[in-house]
C-alpha cells in the first residue's frame, strides 16, 4: 500500500513471474510517500520471500508492515503464546534486520525506538497499521525537515564565512597596499645604502678578481682561435686590418669573462636582500591580485612583478651595450692606439699574450668600481620610481589603488547585504526548519512554573522534553522582524558551538503559533536547567562554577550590525556611536568582574543614582564607572579599570585577560592555603 498526503492509492504487486515487488516499488518510490505492507500466508518465509525482502531492504531501506494472513482452518497463535515464545517468522525477520530486539513480540516498536518495521501475527492487531502509517509519514516529515535544516545551516554558514572574508578584505587590502609601498621603499633604501658603501669594496674586489683571473685570461688569449681570419702557418705577418680584428677578439674575450666574474661577485653580496624583500613583495602583490577580479589589476600585478624581477634581482651581468662594457671598450681602444709596430706583427702565442697583458694592466679598478656603483644607483633609482608610479598607475587612466577602492566599495555593499538581509533571513528559515524537526520528534513542551524574566523573554520550568529532564524553557515573543532575525542568529550561533562544561546545553527549539492561547507567535528554546542564577548567588552550579546560559545579542565581529543593543550597565561608550568591535566584550567583562569581586548583585552607586537609561548612558559616555569597594584586591581592581577603559585600543585583549585571571586565582588560592596551614599550626 502506498499513501500520499492528498490521497491514498493501493498498489498490489503483480505476480512474481511477471514483475518483482522490488521493481514495482521502484516505479512509485519517487512520486509518493510509501507505506509498505507485506502479507504472509505461511508460518515461515520462503526462500523466494527472503531474497525479495533482502533486495527491498538493500535498495530502499524502508520500514515494512508485515501481517500474517489468518488461516481459517488453523488455530491462530494466541497472544499469550506470542508473548512467551518467538515465532519462526519473527526470528526470520530479525535475521533480515527488519525487526530488532526493541520490538515487542507482536513486532510493534517500543517508545524508545525509531520508526521500524512491524510484525502482526494476530488478526485483532491489524489496527496497528494506522499507527504504523502515522509513524512512517512522520518519519518522512522529520527526514524532510532535517535535510531542509541541514541546507539552511550550510548556506547560513557560507553567508557568515563570506561576511568574515569580506570584512577581512575591507580591513586588510588598504594595509597591503601601504605595506607594499613600505617594503619597496625599505628595499630601495637598503640597496642604495649598499651601493654607496660598496664602492671601495668593489674596487678591492675588482683588483682581486683581475689578479685571480690574470693567468687564466692570458692562457685563454694565447690559445684563442680567431674567427674569420686566416693565420699563415709560416709566421708571415698579416694585414693591418686582420691585426685589428685579432686585437678586437682578444678584447672581447677579456670583457666577457671579466664582466661575468664581477657580476657574480656583486650578486652574491646583495642576494640575501633580494630574497628578504622581493619575496615578501611578490607574495603581497599575489594576495592583492587574488582578491581582485579586475583584469587591469592583474596587468598591474604582472607589471610590478616584472619590475621586481628586472630591477631588484640585482642581475648585473652586463651586456655589450651596458655602461661598464662601453667604458672597458673605451679604455681598451686607448690601449690599441698606444700599441705600435714598424711592420705588421706575426700572430704568435706571445703576441696574443702581450695584447691581453697590456689590456689588463691598463684597466683602472677605481674607475670601474665607481662606474659600476653609479650604474647600480641609477638603475635602482629608475626602478624605484617606476615601481611607485606603477603602484599608482598602469596606464594613463587605470589605477591599482582606484581599482581596489572601487572593489572595496562593492565589497562593503555586499557585506552589508549579507549581514543585515541575507544571513538574518536565512537564519530565520533555519530556526523554523529545526523547530519543525524538533516538534515532530519530541512534541510541544509543557510550560511549568515561571523561573525568571529577562528583557526579552520569560523562563519556565519544563519537567521533561526530548529525553532531557529537568529542563528550562525560555519563551521569546519577537516584537518585529529585526528581533526575529536576531533571535534566529543567536540560536544558530548557540547550535554551532561545541559542547563545553561552561556552556548551558541547548536541547532544541519549538515555534508556538498560538502562544498563551492567543495569536502571538513565540519561540520556545529548551535548554539545560541550572540550580541558581546570578541574581541568587553569583554561583550557578553544584561546583560553584558559572555557565553561560545564552548568547543574547552576541555575534561574530563580522556580523555586527552597528545597532545599539545590550544590557545598559554592561555597554561600552562606543556602542552609542554605532562603530565598535569585539573590545566591547572586554568592557562588559570588566563590569561583570566588578560584580563577581563584590559578591553581590546590587548596582554600583554611580549607576544606582541614574534616574533612567538615558541618564546612565550619558554618565558612561562621560567616563563614569563603578566605584572601588574595600573588598577589592589591588590586582583585581587594576584589571577592572583596564577592561572598562574609555579608549577601546587601550583595553587588554581577551587572550591576555584569561592568563591574568588565572594568575590572580593561583595567587589567591596559594594565599588561602598558606593562611589555612598557619591556622592549623597555631591551633596545634
Amino acid at each position: 500500500m502506498f499513501c500520499c498526503l492528498q490521497e491514498v492509492d493501493i498498489v498490489v504487486a503483480p505476480c512474481r513471474e511477471f514483475q518483482s515487488a522490488e521493481v514495482t516499488l521502484g516505479e512509485y518510490i519517487n512520486s509518493v510517500l510509501p507505506v509498505i505492507t507485506f502479507a504472509i500466508s505461511e508460518a515461515e518465509l520462503s526462500a523466494l520471500d527472503m531474497n525479495e525482502l533482502r533486495g527491498i531492504k538493500e535498495k530502499f531501506a524502508l520500514p515494512v508492515f508485515f501481517f500474517k494472513v489468518p488461516d481459517l482452518g488453523v488455530e491462530l497463535i494466541s497472544p499469550q503464546n506470542a508473548e512467551n515464545e518467538k515465532s519462526s517468522l519473527y526470528r526470520q525477520l530479525l535475521d533480515l534486520n527488519y525487526l530488532s530486539t526493541n520490538h515487542c513480540s507482536c513486532g510493534a516498536p517500543t517508545s524508545d525506538a525509531k520508526t521500524q518495521s512491524m510484525l502482526v501475527e494476530q488478526s485483532d492487531k491489524i489496527r496497528l497499521l494506522s499507527t504504523f502509517s502515522k509513524q512512517v509519514l512522520q518519519k518522512h516529515l522529520v527526514d524532510a525537515a532535517t535535510i531542509l535544516n541541514i541546507v539552511h545551516c550550510r548556506c547560513l554558514d557560507i553567508f557568515i564565512n563570506q561576511a568574515f572574508d569580506m570584512q577581512r578584505d575591507l580591513q586588510i587590502t588598504p594595509k597591503r597596499l601601504e605595506y607594499t609601498r613600505k617594503k619597496e621603499n625599505e628595499l630601495y633604501e637598503s640597496l642604495m645604502s649598499i651601493a654607496n658603501r660598496k664602492q671601495e669594496e668593489m674596487k678591492d674586489m675588482i683588483i682581486e678578481t683581475l689578479n685571480n683571473m690574470k693567468e687564466e685570461l692570458l692562457e685563454d688569449a694565447a690559445n684563442m682561435e680567431f674567427k674569420d681570419i686566416i693565420i699563415p702557418e709560416n709566421g708571415e705577418p698579416i694585414s693591418s686590418r686582420d691585426v685589428k680584428c685579432c686585437i678586437k677578439q682578444i678584447q672581447e674575450l677579456i670583457i666577457s669573462q671579466l664582466n661575468q666574474a664581477v657580476a657574480n661577485k656583486l650578486i652574491s653580496s646583495v642576494d640575501y636582500l633580494r630574497e628578504s624583500f622581493v619575496g615578501t613583495l611578490e607574495r603581497c602583490l599575489k594576495s592583492l591580485e587574488k582578491s581582485q577580479q579586475d583584469v587591469s589589476v592583474h596587468i598591474t600585478s604582472n607589471y610590478l612583478k616584472q619590475i621586481l624581477n628586472a630591477a631588484y634581482h640585482v642581475e648585473v651581468t652586463f651586456h655589450s651595450g651596458s655602461t661598464v662594457s662601453r667604458m672597458l671598450w673605451e679604455q681598451i681602444k686607448q690601449i690599441i692606439q698606444r700599441i705600435t709596430w714598424v711592420s705588421p706583427p706575426a700572430i704568435t702565442t706571445e703576441w696574443k699574450k702581450k695584447v691581453a697583458q697590456d689590456a689588463i694592466e691598463s684597466l683602472s679598478a677605481s674607475r670601474l668600481a665607481k662606474s659600476i656603483c653609479s650604474q647600480f644607483r641609477t638603475r635602482l633609482n629608475s626602478s624605484h620610481e617606476a615601481f611607485a608610479a606603477s603602484l599608482r598607475q598602469v596606464s594613463l587612466d587605470i589605477k591599482l589603488e582606484a581599482g581596489h577602492s572601487g572593489r572595496l566599495e562593492k565589497t562593503e555593499d555586499l557585506w552589508l547585504k549579507v549581514r543585515k538581509d541575507h544571513a538574518p533571513r536565512l537564519a530565520r528559515l533555519s530556526l523554523e526548519s529545526r523547530s519543525l524537526q524538533d516538534v515532530l520528534l519530541h512534541g510541544k513542551p509543557k510550560l511549568g512554573r515561571e523561573l525568571g524574566r529577562g528583557q526579552y523573554g520569560v523562563v519556565y520550568l519544563c519537567n521533561a522534553w526530548g529525553g532531557h529532564f529537568p529542563c528550562a524553557l525560555k519563551s521569546v515573543v519577537p516584537p518585529d522582524e529585526k528581533h526575529w532575525n536576531d533571535l534566529a542568529l543567536e540560536f544558530h550561533y548557540m547550535r554551532s558551538l561545541p559542547k563545553h562544561e561552561r556552556l548551558v546545553d541547548l536541547h532544541g527549539s519549538v515555534i508556538d503559533y498560538g502562544y498563551g492561547g492567543g495569536s502571538s507567535i513565540a519561540v520556545l528554546l529548551i535548554m539545560e536547567q541550572l540550580h541558581r542564577d546570578l541574581y541568587t548567588g553569583l554561583k550557578l552550579d553544584k561546583s560553584n562554577r558559572a555557565k553561560i546560559t545564552d548568547l543574547g545579542f552576541c555575534k561574530p565581529e563580522a556580523m555586527m550590525s552597528g545597532s545599539i543593543v545590550g544590557t545598559p550597565i554592561h555597554m561600552a561608550p562606543e556602542l552609542f556611536t554605532g562603530k565598535y568591535d569585539n573590545s566591547v566584550d572586554v568592557y562588559a567583562f570588566g563590569i561583570l568582574f566588578w560584580y563577581i569581586c563584590s559578591g553581590h548583585v546590587k548596582l554600583p552607586e554611580a549607576f544606582e543614582r541614574c534616574a533612567s537609561k538615558d541618564h546612565l548612558w550619558n554618565n558612561v559616555r562621560r567616563g563614569v564607572r563603578p566605584e572601588r569597594l574595600p573588598v577589592f584586591d589591588e590586582e583585581c581592581w587594576q584589571l577592572m579599570e583596564a577592561c572598562w577603559d574609555g579608549d577601546p585600543s587601550q583595553r587588554p585583549l581577551l587572550g591576555i585577560v584569561q592568563p591574568m585571571l588565572q594568575g590572580i586565582m593561583d595567587r589567591l588560592c596559594k594565599m588561602n592555603s598558606e593562611q589555612l596551614n598557619k591556622g592549623l599550626d597555631d591551633s596545634t
